[in-house]
């Protein structure tokens, strides 16, 4: 008894990647603003950011809107000559983001690194909650004395 075995001569079709970006979704909000943070780019990071914003800076208090997140990031970043944030894992779970991250910052006297969790909501497109929870004498130990 003999098998016949029939070949398709269609062409097969392609496969159409479907992990579409979406600039507005959370996640993609809070990638774009640690991107642009990494970069020192106020300006551009604070678009993510809603002007009520509540940002929590591990044990150092809370502070609201954009003239807080200044006053609290632009001074500790004036010492960075370059920074790399690893993202180690992410989670989302509609609104609520958490991102565990590697702080890498390179000063003149080397690099120091500071693991860092970050916890984010984002609403309309823009972060109105944003902690980030550090052990401080985790980065003290490496700052230069």
């Amino acid at each position: 008894m003999a098998v016949q075995i029939a070949f398709s001569q269609k062409k097969p079709k392609e496969k159409k990647n479907l992990a579409v970006i979406d600039s507005n979704s959370p996640i993609e909000v809070v990638r774009l603003f640690n991107t642009a943070m990494e970069k020192m780019d106020f300006n551009t990071a604070l678009k993510y950011v809603s002007d009520t914003c509540e940002y929590t800076n591990g044990s150092l208090g809370t502070v609201y809107g954009h003239a807080g997140i200044r006053k609290v990031l632009e001074p500790f970043f004036s010492l960075m000559l370059e920074n790399r944030f690893i993202i180690l894992r992410e989670s989302a779970n509609g609104a609520i983001i958490f991102m565990e991250r590697l702080d890498r910052h390179r000063l003149p006297t080397g690099w120091i690194e500071l693991p860092v969790t970050g916890v984010y909501e984002v609403h309309n497109g823009k972060i109105t909650v944003y902690h980030d929870y550090f052990d401080s004498s985790t980065i003290a130990k490496q700052m230069p004395k």
